[in-house]
């Protein structure tokens, strides 16, 4: 623990505030961060992504420290190259999502350590859906594996809202669960699509597991981390840390729970806080 400064880790997520619409992180924003690593700040990412997904940007930024993947649901070791935290999801919930997408109409994602699995799109809108998963295959829905599943991604035309497409998959599943949402769109890549998403994880503090692991590994107490991010996936953490940061583009609810806002992802003001934070 620096006693010079006021933190001494910080909690990022990617998509829409690390990493810019343009799918790149900003050159101020990854310097900074490589300094704040250099003067002894530990910079987790948290994401929803997979950890093949996350890979590329913890070889980009060349550091040690663990990220929260999957949600929550794995930790995965950049110096290891292996997820080296996992939960997965039973069997029997997993058949359940199963069954209750096929009944119910929805493309299926089930996601493992190193294989996604989903039927095959039946619209421009699925399809378009679908090359957001690296390292997919097309199976029958019948044929969807039901083993060692960290996530089970259902994605809806019909709901109401992301909201509603949750509830309704967790009364289908019965067992708990943790369940992430949000409609499609709010995602750079996918302004025009209308799907709307559901994940279900096995059971876990979210990307609030990012400061568990910073407790046990580096001693640094939660009131003592930064979270910053711009969806309802980011809510456990900014709950758990000792400042919540929203980016200008957050979701709603996002913005709602944070203790301030900065600028959206497409500008220097990650960078600004970095400076503002740790005397860059």
């Amino acid at each position: 623990m620096d006693e010079s400064r006021a933190y001494d880790a910080i909690l990022l997520d990617l998509d829409g505030t690390f990493v810019a619409d343009d799918g790149r992180i900003r050159p101020r924003a990854l310097e900074r961060a490589r300094r704040a690593h250099e003067a002894g700040v530990r910079v987790m990412i948290a994401t929803g992504r997979s950890e093949v997904a996350t890979r590329p940007i913890l070889e980009q930024l060349g550091f040690d420290t663990p990220a929260v993947v999957f949600n929550g649901a794995a930790i995965y070791c950049p110096v290891a190259g292996r997820l080296v935290e996992e939960r997965v999801l039973s069997s029997e919930v997993v058949r359940r999502l199963v069954a209750w997408t096929r009944d119910a109409d929805l493309l299926p994602v089930v996601a493992g350590a190193s294989a996604k699995h989903a039927p095959a799109p039946r619209s421009h809108h699925e399809e378009s859906a679908l090359r957001y998963f690296r390292d997919l295959r097309t199976v029958e829905h019948h044929a969807l594996p039901d083993e060692y599943i960290i996530r089970f991604t259902a994605f809806s035309a019909t709901h109401a809202d992301s909201g509603v497409l949750a509830e309704h998959l967790e009364r289908a599943v019965a067992s708990p669960v943790y369940v992430t949402h949000f409609p499609l769109n709010a995602l750079a890549d996918h302004r025009d699509n209308p799907l709307l998403v559901a994940d279900v994880q096995p059971p876990c503090l979210g990307k609030a597991e990012g400061l568990r692991v910073l407790f046990e590994r580096y001693g640094i107490a939660p009131e003592r981390v930064v979270a910053v991010g711009d969806a309802t996936n980011d809510i456990t953490m900014f709950q758990a840390a000792g400042l919540s940061v929203a980016v200008e583009n957050a979701m709603p609810e996002a913005r709602a729970c944070a203790d301030r806002v900065i600028g959206n992802n497409n500008s220097d003001a990650l960078a600004d806080l970095f400076d503002e934070l740790f005397g860059l």
